[in-house]
């Protein structure tokens, strides 16, 4: 009875001792797992954004202030000294040739003269009247301007140290406070001989493309006059420069190894927020805009998004959600 008794204890002790080896060895082997993950360094991924390399145009330019005036404009003075006694016209009005504008009253104490009327030279809209009724006035003042403002034209001054710069034809892109969101072409069709020596300007004058009823003589423009384009040229946002050692470098993309590699880059002319590139890149390749300051050599990236390809950015939005519902997934598993 008592050999019985002690051969089920040692089965049930041997069956306790395998249970017990067997949950160890489960046990260690996942401290092992998770010891070896972290223990293992995660290779660094670096989110940046870029765009693709286009040849494009590239505009240098000025940029000023002009008045816009009647194309062409006549002074009106009178015939004899006197006060103004009437003004049959008012700004804005078309006027024909030899239609009376004002008349001027010569008479002095003790002597009574008859009116004298003042005519328009030539036909066209009364674009200034500066005097009102019972201004003295001299036959050597003004007292109106007429001019045509079938074609207007903007007036304006530039700096001595652009006059290289200008030249005939040259095109403008115009802007109004009245219309903030459209912009009107001009060329440039005129420039003064000399300079203002007081002011150390160059006069100049640009007519309007098209004849545009909105515009009104008197208004004041915006002027970006373009002085040279660069044609088929590599261009680039600005920021996509670092300079390493010394020297401009920009990081292109292997799309299949999603690495960068730097590429020294020779950079030419820049205008605002644009960089034209002159050697060291090609058209096609993918250049890192945006996250770059921590890049080197063969550094992992994985590209947020690429300037100009929509379809790129929603199929990246697509991949980044599977991404993160697998990651959950295993989270889960995992718990």
């Amino acid at each position: 009875m008592k050999k019985i008794f002690f051969t089920k204890s040692l089965f049930a002790l041997s069956i306790m001792i395998c249970f017990v080896v067997f949950i160890f060895t489960g046990c260690s082997k996942i401290v092992e797992k998770k010891l070896a993950q972290q223990t293992l360094p995660e290779e660094t991924v670096f989110a940046v954004n870029a765009c693709r390399i286009k040849s494009g145009n590239l505009d240098d330019y000025l940029m000023f202030g002009g008045n816009v005036q009647t194309s062409s404009s006549v002074d009106i003075y009178p015939s004899m000294v006197g006060k103004i006694s009437s003004i049959n016209v008012r700004v804005g009005q078309y006027v024909y040739k030899d239609q009376v504008i004002m008349e001027i009253d010569a008479s002095r104490a003790g002597m009574d003269f008859k009116s004298s009327p003042v005519k328009a030279p030539v036909s066209g809209t009364i674009t200034k009247m500066p005097y009102n009724i019972g201004t003295t006035v001299a036959t050597s003042m003004s007292v109106g301007q007429i001019g045509n403002t079938s074609w207007l034209e903007i007036k304006s001054n530039v700096a001595e140290r652009f006059v290289s710069r200008l030249s005939i034809g040259q095109k403008a892109e115009l802007k109004f406070e009245s219309f903030p969101d459209e912009i009107f072409t001009a060329t440039l069709t005129k420039m003064d001989p000399v300079l203002d020596s007081s002011s150390r300007t160059i006069g100049i004058k640009l007519i309007l493309d098209k004849r545009d009823t909105r515009i009104k003589a008197g208004m004041y423009a915006k002027i970006k006059l373009v002085t040279e384009t660069k044609e088929d040229v590599i261009v680039l946002p600005s920021k996509v420069l670092v300079t390493r050692n010394g020297e401009d470098v920009v990081y292109t993309i292997n799309e299949e190894t999603n690495t960068v590699l730097s590429r020294h880059v020779t950079a030419g002319l820049r205008i605002d927020d644009k960089q034209e590139i002159l050697s060291g890149l090609k058209e096609g390749e993918l250049v890192v805009v945006k996250g770059q300051a921590l890049l080197s050599d063969n550094s992992k990236v994985r590209i947020i998004s690429i300037t100009g390809e929509d379809n790129y950015q929603k199929e990246n939005d697509k991949e980044n959600l599977e991404q993160s519902e697998e990651k959950q997934k295993i989270d889960s598993e995992e718990a």
